[in-house]
């Protein structure tokens, strides 16, 4: 297993954590997740669904802001330095260790403003994280969205009569984001600036692995 893929594992764990903070710890809202996101959008159209709005379009604004951030840095950079990857996911390491200071010194409320800044912060980190991923274009590995990985695991596989290409990795990818949902979910209970520490923990050392080593193909 490559470096590259290795990173990419540890920032969908990332993941996994961040969802189970913003969905249980800051209203029922995603803020990597942007097909939830809208659906939760939609479903807000029922005011008994207990869904917000407006915590919705914010999230999905930022994330539409990191996208684009991440969108202009990679295009820039991604031929001419092999440190774009790290300072990307560093700088998105550093938000996440704000969001979670944030969170501990000042918790958000449901009828706060800090809530909507703890959103729109971990939406533009998940933003720029998507950017940066995408631009790296391995396979199976997207860190955020598995709806494809789960379909090319069946649908790829050799009992579907399918070449069955790439099952460790994808496997691997469900897990990375099961094992970081699980551990968001018990930790958020206690503590949810606790669970962005922990996604930033991640997201950190993805970055200092794509540092220390170059850009791995993972085809």
């Amino acid at each position: 297993m490559s470096s590259t893929v290795v990173a990419l594992l540890l920032l969908t764990v990332a993941t996994g954590f961040i969802d189970a903070a913003s969905y249980l710890g800051l209203g029922h809202v995603f803020v990597a997740n942007m097909t939830g996101n809208v659906v939760f959008f939609g479903f807000a159209a029922d005011p008994a669904s207990g869904l917000s709005a407006l915590m919705a379009a914010v999230a999905f604004a930022g994330f539409l802001a990191g996208a684009f951030v991440g969108g202009i840095a990679g295009r820039v950079w991604s031929g001419r330095s092999r440190l774009w990857p790290p300072i990307a996911f560093g700088v998105q390491g550093v938000i996440l260790v704000a969001a979670a200071a944030a969170a501990w010194y000042s918790p958000p409320t449901d009828h706060g403003n800090g809530r909507a800044w703890l959103i729109a912060a971990l939406a533009i980190a998940f933003g720029l994280q998507n950017a940066t991923v995408r631009k790296i274009a391995v396979p199976d590995l997207t860190t955020t969205v598995l709806t494809l990985t789960v379909t090319g695991l069946a649908a790829d596989s050799r009992l579907g009569g399918g070449p069955g290409a790439k099952p460790v990795r994808r496997i691997a990818s469900i897990a990375a984001m099961l094992v970081g949902a699980a551990a968001g979910a018990l930790i958020v209970r206690h503590s949810l600036a606790l669970a962005i520490a922990a996604a930033a923990v991640c997201v950190i050392a993805g970055a200092v692995i794509f540092a220390a080593t170059p850009l791995a193909r993972a085809d």
